[in-house]
């Protein structure tokens, strides 16, 4: 199932190979071209969903995950993280009957998975109606509020239609995997997207950017069996929903607000639904957002240029693995990087009942939060420095990342070393100037992925030589270095 099983295709390169193995480098010279610039950075991110469904209140979470300050945690501080995106999990589930029906709901589903959605009753359209609940899902909505008042952009995203919508009245999916949206119901799950983003507006103080209709839609894995929401949605279906949904987001005075699309749950798969639009359809579509659950696998280069081409903007809108040292974490990053090109790059659930999965774990049946993963800190290695409006550089590497700041004349490189202990040295040779700080001095932050050592720890002993940084890197760590006078 997604988020518990990371899938596994053909295409994996002989580095990506490595990567995830753990093979030994030998010292190696990482070159940073200012010409191999692939974009501004948009930022970091995180959907809330099933995690802000139980600490959506809590205004220590929100200043943790959404703000770059120091927060008490635990008995002791934690560097936020920093993230400035917040995907919003428009539920379809609800507990009252209309006309003597009601959902049906997945006997493996558990209660925190359930989201409440608005649109109880179908026979008003009206969203001022009482048909309409919109006290509902309070928690998760607390969340959104409090990361869109700490800066975030939003997008609205469904992992399923309101129960009513669906063909066996099962957010979860259909029996067999198949198509479970009723097809007397395309317009109105458009139009209940388009209404939840008007209301939102008026009412919350949420401008969402951009609005996902989907999620993992052509995958077969959403059952009526499930342990949470779910639609399979095929291409097809796809293409007119997404026509509808222009239309309703039109009609309420939305048009600045984007699309997004599909949200297939691996690099491939999402090159397949992209190319089975067509040039209407794909007119529709402002923003491709793709999930990272192929790992190191995938053509992750293909999807890139096929995207570039039809000048969309890309986005990593969903990944994350059962690795708590962080270690997959940063190589996968690395990779997506070096090959897909995102703009924005967005994990999960920052939270989750299962330690691997989560940045930080949390026990569901008794809503208590609990230990911080070594994986949150090796997130903030790349999430508190690779800052929005940054621009990617090429770096030539599958495990180093560059990213430069020109008003304030930055570059910060974030790299991971795999394997055995080794040296990288960052050649930067193709800047006009490269000073450093006082003494050309370099701080840099580490963290050791087995958490027995350094957990994003600060120190100030590196140093440049003229144009190059040569650092120690022990085996399967993290490192970060801010060097300043930079000038292309």
């Amino acid at each position: 199932m997604r988020r518990r099983t990371l899938l596994t295709a053909a295409g994996t390169t002989v580095l990506g190979a490595a990567l995830t193995t753990g093979t030994a480098w030998a010292d190696e010279t990482i070159g940073v071209d200012p010409g191999g610039d692939h974009g501004a950075w948009e930022g970091w991110g995180t959907s809330l969903a099933w995690w802000a469904n139980l600490f959506g209140q809590r205004d220590d979470f929100a200043d943790l995950f959404f703000t770059s300050k120091a927060v008490a945690y635990g008995g002791g501080s934690l560097p936020g993280l920093g993230l400035n995106i917040a995907r919003y999990n428009l539920g379809g589930c609800s507990w009252t009957s209309v006309a003597g029906e009601s959902m049906v709901a997945s006997p493996s589903i558990p209660r925190f998975k359930q989201i409440e959605g608005y649109w109880h009753d179908w026979n008003s359209e009206d969203p001022a109606s009482s048909a309409w609940h919109w006290n509902a899902d309070a928690v998760q909505r607390a969340a959104l509020v409090k990361a869109v008042q700490r800066g975030a952009v939003s997008e609205l995203f469904s992992n399923s239609p309101m129960w009513w919508m669906c063909l066996n009245h099962n957010p979860s999916g259909a029996a067999d995997g198949g198509n479970n949206l009723q097809s007397w119901n395309y317009r109105q799950f458009a139009l209940y997207l388009a209404a939840t983003a008007r209301y939102a507006q008026d009412h919350w103080g949420v401008r969402f950017a951009t609005v996902e209709a989907f999620n993992e839609p052509s995958s077969a894995w959403w059952k009526a069996d499930g342990t949470q929401e779910g639609c399979h949605i095929d291409a097809a279906v796809q293409r007119t929903v997404l026509g509808h949904l222009r239309a309703e987001l039109d009609a309420r005075g939305l048009a600045g607000t984007r699309i997004s699309a599909s949200d297939e749950t691996s690099y491939d798969l999402a090159r397949t639904t992209w190319g089975s639009f067509d040039t209407a359809t794909r007119a529709l579509v402002d923003q491709v957002n793709v999930h990272g659950y192929q790992g190191s696998g995938g053509r992750r280069d293909l999807l890139y240029t096929d995207v570039r081409a039809a000048g969309k903007k890309l986005w990593n809108s969903e990944t994350g693995d059962k690795d708590g040292t962080g270690l997959t974490l940063a190589t996968n990053l690395c990779l997506d990087f070096r090959w897909l090109h995102p703009t924005a790059w967005c994990y999960w659930q920052v939270m989750d009942p299962s330690a691997g999965w989560a940045l930080i774990h949390y026990d569901p049946d008794s809503a208590q939060p609990g230990a911080v993963q070594t994986k949150y800190y090796v997130l903030a290695q790349f999430t508190r420095h690779i800052r929005p409006g940054m621009r990617i550089l090429d770096t030539g590497s599958d495990h180093a990342v560059a990213a430069y700041d020109p008003a304030a004349r930055r570059l910060v490189l974030v790299a991971v070393n795999p394997g055995a202990a080794q040296t990288l040295t960052f050649d930067l040779s193709r800047f006009g100037q490269v000073t450093g700080g006082a003494g050309g001095l370099v701080p840099r932050w580490s963290t050791h992925t087995s958490g027995t050592g350094d957990l994003y720890t600060a120190r100030r002993d590196t140093a440049l030589d003229g144009r190059r940084l040569s650092v120690p890197f022990a085996e399967k760590s993290v490192q970060t270095f801010q060097i300043d006078g930079v000038v292309e």
